[in-house]
């Protein structure tokens, strides 16, 4: 009678949730379905996280790209999606009136409403359809490019200069959507190692949807540009009038 030598050696190893056993010396199975709690790289978790994320996004773009983003691990990205989104909507919910419907007579309650919708259920989608539409446009164009889950992750993270997006300065919103895209440009060069030109065509259109309507860049370049006409014009007048 043959006696199975499948098993040598058995070692355990303390693993995100129990413990992992490990075959070695003998056949092991095709695949293997491992649950990780903790993604290897990718971001810590937590409120002061979050703040060294956004300062370090703000300041040292490509540094934090390169070092942040990990496959399958998104949860932090989109804490930090939701958190930027809470936060500027919040503050305009706040500081412009009327900027949300009223239910039945009751604004707080309205607003809390309205928050909850578009932080938990309009901004990731919203991120997960944006990611889609970007990952096509990588299929057509790069071949050698990293995973959805990166695209999804850099997606989020761009968007931290919207944090103030909220505040009624329309000059204030369109500059921190412009410089949304730059981000956006950057982590998609960064992650998906293609050169930046290149990765600032493939973002345009998912910038345009993020920062342009999302985020109002489109309405704010609007008004920016009708206040400099206004001032150009008046400025014009004037110089007319002591020319003659």
């Amino acid at each position: 009678m043959r006696t199975s030598a499948l098993v040598t050696d058995e070692r355990l190893r303390a693993g995100a949730f129990g413990t992992t056993t490990v075959m070695v010396g003998g056949p092991q199975p095709p695949t293997v379905t491992q649950w990780v709690r903790n993604p290897t790289g990718g971001r810590d978790r937590g409120p002061v996280a979050l703040a060294r994320a956004w300062f370090e996004i703000l300041t040292r773009p490509r540094r934090f790209f390169r070092a942040a983003i990990a496959p399958g691990d998104q949860a932090p990205g989109l804490v930090f999606l939701a958190t930027v989104v809470a936060i500027a909507v919040g503050s305009r919910f706040v500081l412009v009136p009327g900027s949300y419907p009223v239910v039945g007579g009751r604004p707080v309650a309205s607003a809390l409403l309205w928050l909850a919708l578009l932080v938990l259920l309009a901004a990731p989608a919203a991120l997960h359809l944006t990611a889609a539409l970007q990952t096509l446009l990588l299929l057509a164009f790069v071949d050698d490019r990293a995973g959805v889950s990166q695209t999804v992750q850099v997606i989020a993270y761009a968007t931290a200069p919207c944090v103030v997006a909220g505040i009624p300065i329309p000059g204030l919103r369109l500059a921190c959507c412009v410089y949304g895209t730059v981000l956006l440009a950057i982590g998609m060069a960064e992650v998906h190692d293609v050169p930046l030109v290149q990765a600032s065509v493939l973002v345009a259109v998912p910038a345009a949807l993020v920062f342009g309507y999302a985020f109002g860049g489109f309405a704010a370049a609007e008004t920016v540009g009708e206040t400099v006409a206004r001032t150009l014009d008046r400025r014009f007048d004037v110089d007319v009038t002591v020319g003659f």
